[in-house]
């Protein structure tokens, strides 16, 4: 059987605590039976870390197509106000179905561009649903339901919201993305940190990412100016972002832009304001490696006194700047152990600080 006639417009609703492959595809189904869809999302009173402004990031992120607005009622209040209508604030999610249909009609008639056409769910509720909103628009909605079968086995809100570790297959990797704990190391040259963050990666079958500015320099045959800095400083983070799309839990990180804002202090004695914002970046966890292990000379290395001069450096920016860091001391395994008993107070379920609110 032929899909039904594309209507103007659909309307999907839903928490999107968090955004998971199951609203996706329906989400993915709306948009082939619309021209113009519209996806709406609140919780009232919510879940502690999934604010509006993160889940519309997901939502714009995966269907820049669609109209996508997530609420809470400071969102509410300013839409308000924008449109010249009287403010409303968010039913409760506790709130009756009929209270929550009638402002969801409220919402398409005074906020949203007026009636839809069609709405599309997953459930036997969409029928009254439909209904309701056909009722307050005094026009027909129809309601189209997607089957379920591809859902089987997919962890619901609840479920991963609890530990969205355990059942990261059932969101996109750039949604997962954000609960990705972010773990940098830092300290002189010659101080173990690429080894620390690609051996972790292995033992925890996890990702990592290299250091961008010893990418660069190689490229350039060993040559870096001063206005490569910030291009470095910029680039790593944005790997960092890629590499927590195929991380599971931890992504291990060599270097950090601060410690390219201490190239350019040493490089040119200054650094441009960008750079300077750029090393704010904060981590989940940060560790400094102390210069207590040999020093490899590679041939690429200024000195021992140098990398003293950097440790100091690095303590008393961070001491000053207030950021907490773990201090590893000793070989490999010595600092592995003590990496782990960090990692083991922060595994949980809670969202990366790199990303915003």
């Amino acid at each position: 059987m032929p899909p039904p006639e594309r209507v103007a417009r659909g309307l999907v609703v839903g928490k999107f605590c968090p955004l998971h492959l199951g609203h996706e595809r329906l989400i993915d189904f709306a948009a082939t039976r619309c021209r113009q869809l519209l996806v709406i999302g609140w919780s009232q009173p919510g879940f502690a870390g999934y604010s509006a402004a993160r889940r519309e990031r997901w939502l714009r992120a995966r269907f820049p197509r669609a109209t996508v607005a997530v609420l809470d009622d400071a969102r509410l209040a300013a839409l308000c106000a924008e449109h010249g209508v009287p403010p409303r604030v968010l039913p409760h999610d506790s709130d009756s179905e009929h209270v929550q249909r009638e402002f969801t009609a409220w919402l398409c008639q005074h906020l949203f561009g007026g009636p839809v056409q069609a709405v599309f769910t997953g459930e036997d509720y969409g029928d009254g649903f439909a209904q309701a909103l056909a009722t307050h628009f005094g026009a027909p909605v129809r309601h189209e339901r997607l089957e379920r079968a591809l859902d089987v086995g997919q962890a619901c809100g609840t479920q991963l919201r609890a530990d969205p570790h355990a059942h990261r297959h059932g969101l996109a990797p750039e949604v997962y993305a954000g609960y990705v704990q972010r773990v940098a190391f830092i300290g002189g040259e010659s101080s173990g940190k690429t080894t620390l963050a690609r051996v972790m990666a292995e033992r925890l079958q996890t990702a990592w990412v290299p250091e961008y500015g010893r990418t660069l320099w190689e490229q350039q045959g060993g040559d870096l100016m001063p206005d490569d800095l910030l291009r470095i400083a910029m680039t790593q983070p944005q790997h960092e972002d890629e590499g927590a799309r195929r991380a599971h839990r931890w992504l291990f990180c060599d270097t950090t832009p601060l410690v390219t804002l201490g190239y350019s202090g040493w490089m040119s004695g200054t650094a441009p304001e960008a750079l300077r914002q750029a090393a704010l970046r904060p981590y989940d966890l940060l560790f400094v490696c102390a210069p207590d292990i040999p020093f490899d000379q590679d041939g690429t290395r200024v000195g021992e006194a140098f990398r003293a001069q950097q440790h100091a450096w690095y303590v008393r920016e961070l001491q000053a700047r207030g950021v907490e860091y773990v201090l590893l001391e000793g070989d490999l395994e010595t600092r592995i152990a003590r990496v782990q008993r960090e990692l083991a107070k922060r595994a949980d379920n809670r969202f990366s600080v790199t990303l915003p609110l």
